[in-house]
């Protein structure tokens, strides 16, 4: 399918969201991703092709994604997106993934997220709040800096539980005591791919049921939040 580009603007220091809107109807549960491709001259080689969370709701508008800008070293794709005009059009595939809300409202969440692994949880409480669902959500948000921290004033105005944490790395014993008994409850955990591996196996080691965890992982960003 083809999305329009819409306009861009920044939503946090070097992190800009993108607007589309889509040239037919699109089926998207708050928490999924797309596939762009994104074809421009002399592509660098991570190639054309790029997976996107929706940081946007299905109940809104537009749909966006949100990502962070490298300036010069950036990709090419990220230049090209970047110089994105508005009405220019985009290749996409539908959204997919099941890193999304559970059917059991009764679930406390708790929502880990480094860095750009903030996308889903804003489609997700974007979703809830727009929907006037209540739902009880603690965050724990690790970034490099606080100007790089997206989106808290909607995670405030839901009323989730906001811990962040400024140029910490997260570790396995700080989590654990952060999620507690984890009866009724199911942990997210989204961020750069080393980060989430190793705190996907250090927690489940560390005692945390398998079915109690949820991990959705990005690709190409460092480990910059986890021990």
């Amino acid at each position: 399918m083809k999305f329009t580009f819409v306009s861009s603007e920044l939503v946090a220091e070097n992190i800009r969201s993108f607007y589309f809107d889509s040239s037919e109807p699109v089926t998207q549960m708050a928490g999924q991703f797309i596939q762009m491709i994104l074809p421009h001259d002399n592509p660098d080689d991570r190639g054309i092709k790029r997976w996107f969370t929706l940081s946007s709701s299905p109940t809104e508008k537009h749909h966006s994604i949100t990502t962070k800008l490298a300036g010069e070293k950036g990709s090419t794709f990220k230049k090209t997106l970047l110089a994105l005009k508005p009405g220019d059009e985009v290749e996409v595939v539908e959204p997919e993934g099941d890193f999304v809300l559970p059917d059991d409202k009764n679930l406390q969440l708790v929502f880990i997220a480094g860095g750009m692994g903030i996308t889903p949880y804003h489609s997700m409480v974007k979703y809830l709040l727009d929907s006037d669902e209540k739902r009880q959500i603690t965050l724990l948000y690790g970034v490099q800096s606080e100007s790089e921290a997206a989106f808290l004033e909607m995670f405030k105005e839901y009323g989730v539980d906001l811990h962040l944490s400024v140029n910490q790395r997260f570790t396995t014993e700080s989590l654990m005591e952060a999620i507690g008994d984890p009866a009724g409850k199911l942990v997210y955990l989204s961020g750069p791919e080393p980060m989430v591996e190793a705190l996907d196996a250090s927690l489940k080691k560390a005692g945390l049921p398998e079915l109690s965890l949820k991990s959705d992982y990005f690709p190409g960003y460092e480990n910059l939040y986890s021990s």
